[in-house]
């Protein structure tokens, strides 16, 4: 089977119809069309069954959806993979990665929603309306590719859109909310077609009298140093990281910097760090997914854990997690709030757990406060014979 550009693009509709709460579609040789619904893989059924794609159609699909982009095809054959975003007309637009493997074409592509969502709709912590709030520093956003970061700041760009008249400059790879002028101004750029890299755009970013950056992705050394620098000098910095949490991100900006470095880097982001927040998507009871979230504010005593490293007391795992009058939580308190609402199994909690003896605990608190079984062990009973014999 041959594909032209109309054929991608209805089997791309396709794959949209075929399932309900679709994140991904999935390109592979050797596969048939997949989607990912409630973060599983599922194949698609067309009018003209594909039971494996060939490497001829992965490399068609692909080249099609690229378009005569030729940034794209040399860092597609420099790098071994390209990103950009895809629009199917009146239906749906997509973040697109296509990448080399076994020297086949795969393709990804990520549905972007057209909804800019609400913190309130999200039902996301409180201490999301305090970083909205927030007029200098930096706010990171940390987690694996798809647990939901870009759509939490959205949310939070969406709350200073509706309630502050400032600028506000993304630097998106690409971009995937697109806001509407309310109170806010914005200017949404992307990068290969708008700036080629993240330390350009952000260096240029601080000549174009901006309140707010949105910069999608702190990749390297030379983007964090223009960002701290952006954030010492008045402007609120909002950026991602993939880190699983708060500790973890901060000894990882730590370890981009040389030994000589330390110190000063250190006392920088105890000046301009203002959150940290990780998420996780966790599977939820009768399909779908909820998000969970690790939070971090800077106070005092995570001040000093940035500014000395962490020892025992003071790590940041518990900092945060006796710092809920600072609006801080941790994983696995969110967890056990979800557990407790009944959004999540005792196995999910658990396998998703940070430390899964708290978790464990906790589970155990929630079972005998609703006089559940906290044990499966029973029939225990003292055995009064037990010596008698012996004594004889």
């Amino acid at each position: 089977m041959s594909l032209n550009k109309a054929d991608i693009d209805h089997i791309i509709a396709r794959m949209l119809e075929s399932q309900e709460s679709i994140s991904d579609l999935n390109v592979t040789v050797g596969r048939p069309f997949q989607v990912v619904s409630s973060g599983r893989l599922v194949p698609v059924s067309l009018d003209s069954p594909i039971e494996q794609i060939t490497p001829y159609q992965a490399e068609i699909f692909a080249l099609h959806l690229m378009g005569s982009d030729a940034r794209l095809l040399k860092a597609l054959v420099r790098e071994g993979s390209c990103d950009f975003s895809y629009q199917l007309a009146g239906q749906a637009r997509f973040r697109v990665n296509v990448f080399q493997q076994k020297g086949y074409y795969s393709t990804v592509m990520r549905k972007l929603s057209t909804h800019i969502p609400t913190v309130k709709e999200l039902e996301l912590p409180e201490s999301f309306y305090k970083m909205a709030r927030e007029k200098n520093g930096i706010i990171l956003f940390t987690g694996a590719t798809g647990t939901g970061k870009s759509t939490s700041l959205a949310a939070i760009l969406n709350e200073i859109n509706e309630a502050e008249p400032l600028h506000v400059i993304t630097l998106e790879d690409p971009i995937e909310f697109v806001h509407a002028h309310r109170k806010a101004t914005f200017n949404q750029r992307e990068l290969g077609a708008d700036f080629d890299s993240f330390a350009h755009g952000l260096r240029a970013a601080l000549r174009q009298a901006p309140n707010v950056i949105l910069v999608g992705e702190m990749r390297d050394r030379e983007t964090i140093e223009i960002g701290l620098s952006a954030a010492e000098t008045g402007h609120l910095v909002f950026s991602t990281l993939h880190t699983v949490d708060a500790g973890q991100t901060v000894n990882r900006i730590i370890g981009m910097f040389s030994k000589d470095e330390e110190q000063q880097i250190r006392i920088r982001l105890a000046d301009t760090i203002r959150w940290v927040v990780c998420q996780k998507l966790l599977p939820k009871v009768g399909g779908g997914r909820v998000a969970v979230f690790e939070v971090m504010n800077n106070n005092v005593r995570i001040k000093d854990s940035i500014l000395n490293g962490e020892s025992e007391g003071k790590t940041f795992y518990e900092i945060i997690d006796s710092g809920e009058a600072f609006n801080m939580q941790t994983f696995d308190k969110d967890i056990l709030r979800c557990y407790e609402r009944g959004l999540i199994t005792e196995e999910t909690a658990l396998a998703y757990a940070s430390h899964r003896a708290v978790v464990s605990r906790g589970i155990d608190q929630l079972k005998a406060q609703k006089g559940e079984k906290t044990s499966d062990i029973e029939g225990l009973k003292l055995d009064g014979d037990y010596g008698k014999e012996h004594r004889r």
